[in-house]
C-alpha cells in the first residue's frame, strides 16, 4: 500500500509539472497525446474510488498479479473507450483544467487507499481481491502510465525506483520467464509491455521469451 501511494503521488506530481504544450505531446500508448492518457488517469481514480467503496464478503478471487490478463493483440487506440477517453480529454481545452480535475479526484483515491483496511475484500470487473492486493496491482498501472506520460518528455521526472522494481518483479511474474538481469527495470517494462521494440542485440537475449511479447496488459 506504501509504494500505491509512492507511484500515484510521483505520478500526479509529474501531471503538475507539465507545462501546457506538453499535453499536445504524444505519449506512450499508442494513439493517445498526453493530455489524454491524463484523462485516463483521472478515470482511473474514478475507478479506485469506486471499488475501495465497493467491499464483497466473496472469497477473493485474484491477487496482485493475476488481476492483469493478457490479451492477445496490442491496443490501437481504436476502441469505444479509448476514443470517448480523446473525445472528453479534447473537451477540456485548457490544460489546467485537467490538471486540476486530476488533483480533485486523485488526491480522493490517494486519501481513500490509506484509509482503506487491507485485509477488506473488494469487488471490481466481476472479481474479488483484498485490497492490499487491488492498490499493489495499481502499482503497475501507475508505474506503465508514468513511463507513457514522459516517453516524450526527456525532462520530466520519471517514476520512482521503488515502484519500477516492483513493476519488474510483477512483469516478470506475468511473463513466467525473468528478463534479462543485466536489463534496467525501465527496459523491461517498455519491452515486455510492446511499448518498445528490442533490438537484435535484446531479442537475442530474451531467448525464448520472446515468443510470449509483448505482454498487453488489460
Amino acid at each position: 500500500m506504501d509504494l500505491f501511494s509512492r507511484s500515484w503521488t510521483a505520478l500526479r506530481a509529474a501531471v503538475a509539472d507539465l507545462a501546457d504544450d506538453d499535453f499536445t505531446k504524444p505519449s506512450g500508448c499508442t494513439g493517445w497525446l498526453v493530455r489524454d492518457l491524463v484523462c485516463h488517469l483521472i478515470i482511473d481514480a474514478q475507478d479506485v474510488l469506486i471499488t475501495l467503496a465497493t467491499p464483497t464478503q466473496a472469497e477473493p478471487t485474484r491477487d496482485a498479479v493475476t488481476y492483469w490478463t493478457v490479451a492477445d493483440t496490442p491496443p490501437t487506440g481504436d476502441d469505444p473507450l479509448a476514443a470517448l477517453t480523446v473525445r472528453l480529454a479534447a473537451a477540456y481545452q485548457d490544460p489546467a483544467l485537467l490538471k486540476f480535475h486530476l488533483d480533485d479526484v486523485g488526491s480522493a483515491a490517494g486519501r481513500a487507499a490509506r484509509l482503506a483496511d487491507p485485509h477488506q475484500t473488494v469487488s471490481t470487473q466481476d472479481q474479488a481481491l483484498t485490497v492490499a492486493d487491488y492498490l499493489s496491482a495499481y502499482v503497475l498501472e501507475w508505474t506503465l502510465h508514468h513511463l507513457d506520460l514522459t516517453a516524450h518528455l526527456p525532462n520530466a521526472d520519471q517514476p520512482p525506483a521503488e515502484t519500477l522494481t516492483r513493476t519488474r518483479e510483477m512483469i516478470d511474474t506475468i511473463a513466467g520467464t525473468p528478463f534479462p538481469a543485466s536489463w534496467s527495470d525501465t527496459d523491461v517494462l517498455r519491452i515486455g509491455t510492446g511499448r518498445r521494440e528490442p533490438t537484435a542485440t535484446e531479442a537475442a537475449e530474451l531467448g525464448p521469451l520472446a515468443a510470449k511479447l509483448p505482454l498487453v496488459l488489460g
